[in-house]
């Protein structure tokens, strides 16, 4: 019991260190780029070993600096494969900003019109007595459930988006449409079919037209348990003080709300294609970074695809991630154009990789 305790005093201990590094010095901005490079990776090595993650990868974009990327500790810990900033994780919840916005393309358009009932679209989702739209689905709105019971490990390979729904087509909404902010990675799932059936193309490719080429993300992809994907970073679950192989699972089952991989340099690259008006127009991108309301008027914190909240008086949209093998946690600070994305191969990470996007953004 003393030796747990003193490792977590260690731990806490590294995390004071980094939060010492973050205020001490210039700002990010009055340092040269090789300085700045190595301040970031001073702090994520420090917090990689205050939170006793394995492998971790952090990648920013930094107004007048360009993009910093580095990798600390190991992406495969039985094979002692260094993590670098070309590993690739999976996104996981991050995967619903991107579908977000290939939706919120799609509409600027014309393609797709938000407040269609999705079942125009998708005729095979069963009715459930009201309308439900695509902008509803976006943000949480559409009376779809989350995962039960074990779903999240699932293992069945679905070949396309649509076949997904059968998961949950013939479960009752758990509230009407509007009426409750319920987080629903299915609700994302059929908002990605009625964008397929809207486009006509499969996710692969609208992924690789709206997102990847426009944006220049070369390794943001589906994540497919049998491709060969170079790079990709095993996941790992701690066990007490014990770290275990993360269980194996095929997220084919949630494309688009949880079934994309990446580098962090990708993802940073995705957020400042926002910032830039690469990928949206400034319509579209309010649309997407503004707190929807459920029907009696309450604000939800949540946009289309992002989490919306103000921290030290900075507009701050974000998206973590949580998922056998990852915690993930992309940042935007829109007043500074500061653009962050954080990735570790550690389950249950979610904390650490917030406190240190903070340490970073100050």
């Amino acid at each position: 019991m003393l030796d747990l305790l003193a490792r977590r005093v260690l731990r806490v201990s590294a995390f004071a260190a980094v939060l010492a590094l973050s205020v001490a010095g210039p700002s990010a901005q009055e340092l040269a780029p090789a300085a700045l490079h190595e301040r970031v990776r001073a702090l994520v090595d420090a917090a990689r070993v205050a939170a006793g993650i394995p492998g971790l990868s952090v990648a920013m974009r930094v107004p007048h600096q360009g993009f910093v990327a580095v990798g600390s500790g190991l992406a495969d810990l039985e094979n002692e494969v260094a993590v670098t900033e070309r590993s690739v994780f999976r996104l996981a919840s991050i995967s619903k900003p991107v579908t977000a916005v290939i939706a919120l393309r799609l509409a600027a358009r014309s393609t797709l019109d938000l407040d269609r009932d999705v079942r125009e679209l998708v005729p095979q989702f069963p009715d459930k007595g009201h309308p439900i739209t695509t902008r509803q689905l976006l943000g949480h709105l559409g009376g779809i459930r989350h995962y039960r019971g074990d779903e999240i490990a699932s293992n069945r390979r679905y070949a396309r988006v649509a076949d997904t729904l059968a998961i949950f087509a013939d479960d009752p909404l758990v509230a009407a449409p509007g009426v409750q902010h319920h987080y629903s990675t299915y609700g994302y799932s059929l908002a990605g079919a009625a964008i397929v059936a809207a486009a006509g193309a499969e996710f692969d490719v609208l992924l690789r037209r709206e997102i990847c080429e426009p944006a220049a993300c070369e390794t943001l992809t589906i994540d497919d348990a049998e491709r060969i994907v170079p790079h990709r970073v095993q996941g790992y679950v701690r066990r007490g003080e014990r770290l275990a192989n993360s269980r194996p699972v095929d997220v084919t089952n949630k494309v688009p709300g949880g079934g994309l991989c990446g580098t962090p340099t990708d993802l940073v690259r995705f957020g400042a294609a926002l910032l830039d008006g690469v990928l949206l127009d400034p319509e579209s991108l309010e649309l997407a970074w503004t707190s929807q309301s459920t029907s009696d008027g309450k604000a939800t914190g949540y946009g289309c695809g992002f989490r919306v909240e103000t921290l030290a008086g900075r507009r701050i949209v974000s998206h973590g991630g949580a998922q056998p093998r990852v915690s993930t946690l992309l940042w935007i600070d829109r007043d500074r154009g500061v653009v962050i994305a954080l990735m570790a191969n550690l389950e249950g990470a979610a904390r650490a990789l917030r406190e240190l996007a903070l340490a970073l953004a100050s």
